[in-house]
């Protein structure tokens, strides 16, 4: 529907206030720090290590994830087998997954004390570190490698069946004549997406940097927030990682992905070029690899949790109660937000989109901690500000599933609500809130479980009786309590599995009535 039409059925301004209060905190707390930086002659060398860091381990983090993912994606696009679709669903896990609960469980396997290194020294080799840049290397795969398996599965899948059945019939090569121009069309954008989200992490930086020659541009702006108080460095680091995001987000939007394969009559036919022994079991190492990568961690996160569960500190509790407080708040700040901004439509949701993703929630805190500072104690506001950063930070997510959605049901049922002279908040209250409840309650499901697991904003600002359960569980990681944090991981993963589970089966009860 037209912006104009939309605006004559739904009230503009508040809208229009979200959009405001999105400029203010992306790029109204960018100014503030360009306000405190000290400009780029004021870069170090300790500074520019950090840029190139971010830059080498975002580039290589990218470039593992998108070629591990080519084998897996085109296994599971030409194999059919019991379990498949659980599979595939599994591959969104991550994204839901608490990062430093994601990290708990490739220690458990990686880790000095891991499996593999227990198998290596049994072998009578040499325990290897997983600290540095390997092991932030390996844990963005890990988050990274299903986001890249599902995007290059979608390029696969676009590809008509009938096309397959033609070149093989014309004894043509699948590989050269479909495959490798669907992925010089896909891989680039998947790159791409997958660069930004790495050159924005900080708590796997946070846990598995190992030290000055593995310090990220955000965990830089942390040590001279936390540790220095050096606000001047802190303000120019996050100038510098913003300007960083602006560049990924700006190339990730221009790639995009064509569809040059034209259509087919959705019939799923056997796939020729995979019936050779060859295929078939580079097909199963491909997809055990997969599952294997991502379900170990994950077992041992539950394993070692059990174990560590009687050893969690009282602190525990008022630790969960913040967490599912901030989580809460969060949710529906993010839900009405989206809501606001698809009944406004048109450029407001694609600004909203682009802007959260290209300011990370810590270049933002910084910017909000060099306004609050001066005339007020920041730690006072640690947990409102931790959960209007998760908002802000869940909202892009959240409105690429409730926009399409509204969109649909002004199709739907715009024309009909017109003739009655339906407009305004009774419109959205009784013609459009029932008939997107269920992406209403997966976006917010998605809200909550990233909220649960943040790791970011509450690192900068909070003081020792302010914690969150992953600032507590960092903070038992780091005094040595592998066990107590074990248990502690388990916890927020429950907490999370819980949160996302809640919210989604929320939106499907009689949705369909």
């Amino acid at each position: 529907m037209a912006l104009s039409t939309r605006s004559i059925n739904y009230p503009r301004w508040p809208g229009a206030m979200v959009i405001a209060l999105v400029l203010v905190l992306t790029l109204g707390t960018l100014l503030a720090v360009l306000w405190r930086a000290e400009g780029v002659g004021g870069l170090g060398r300790a500074e520019w290590a950090a840029v190139r860091f971010t830059v080498l381990q975002a580039i290589l983090s990218a470039a593992a994830s998108v070629v591990l993912a080519i084998p897996v994606a085109r296994a599971l696009s030409r194999r059919r087998f019991p379990g498949r679709s659980v599979l595939i669903t599994l591959l969104g896990a991550p994204f839901i997954l608490p990062v430093i609960v994601a990290v708990m469980g490739l220690l458990a396997v990686f880790g000095r004390n891991g499996l593999l290194n227990d198998a290596i020294a049994l072998a009578g080799g040499d325990r290897i570190s997983i600290y540095g840049l390997g092991g932030v290397v390996l844990a963005h795969v890990f988050f990274n490698l299903p986001l890249a398996v599902r995007m290059i599965l979608q390029g696969w899948i676009a590809i008509p069946s009938e096309r397959f059945r033609l070149v093989v019939s014309l004894g043509a090569s699948v590989s050269t004549m479909l495959e490798r121009p669907m992925l010089r069309a896909v891989l680039p954008g998947a790159f791409m997406a997958i660069f930004l989200i790495c050159l924005t992490s900080f708590a796997v930086a946070l846990v598995l940097g190992g030290g000055p020659k593995a310090t990220t541009v955000e965990l830089a702006i942390y040590q001279a927030v936390r540790f220095d108080f050096d606000l001047g460095r802190a303000a120019l680091l996050a100038a510098v990682q913003f300007g960083l995001s602006i560049i990924a987000a700006l190339a990730a939007w221009f790639i995009t992905v064509p569809e040059g394969f034209g259509a087919g009559l959705d019939r799923v036919m056997p796939r020729w070029d995979g019936a050779t022994l060859w295929a078939r079991l580079c097909d199963v190492v491909a997809i055990a690899f997969a599952a294997a990568f991502l379900i170990l961690p994950l077992s041992m996160v539950i394993l070692k949790g059990v174990i560590g569960l009687s050893d969690l500190p009282v602190s525990v509790l008022p630790a969960i109660a913040r967490s599912v407080s901030v989580a809460a708040v969060s949710t529906a700040l993010t839900i009405a937000a989206a809501v606001l901004l698809s009944m406004r439509g048109g450029r407001a949701v694609g600004l909203a989109s682009a802007l959260p993703l290209a300011a990370s929630s810590l270049v933002v805190g910084t910017g909000l901690f060099v306004v609050v500072q001066p005339v007020f104690n920041p730690a006072k506001l640690a947990l409102l500000v931790t959960a209007l950063m998760n908002a802000l930070m869940a909202l892009p997510f959240a409105l690429r599933v409730i926009a399409p959605a509204f969109e649909r049901v002004e199709a739907d049922y715009g024309r009909l609500a017109d003739s009655i002279g339906m407009t305004g908040w009774a419109r959205v209250r009784i013609a459009v809130l029932p008939r997107i409840r269920k992406p209403l309650g997966f976006a917010a499901g998605l809200a909550a479980a990233l909220s649960m697991g943040d790791l970011g904003v509450i690192a900068l600002f909070a003081t020792s009786d302010q914690q969150t359960l992953p600032l507590l569980m960092y903070q038992l990681m780091g005094s040595y309590r592998a066990d107590a944090a074990s248990g502690a991981a388990l916890v927020l993963l429950g907490l999370s599995l819980c949160a996302f589970w809640i919210f989604d089966r929320g939106g499907r009860v009689d949705a369909d009535a």
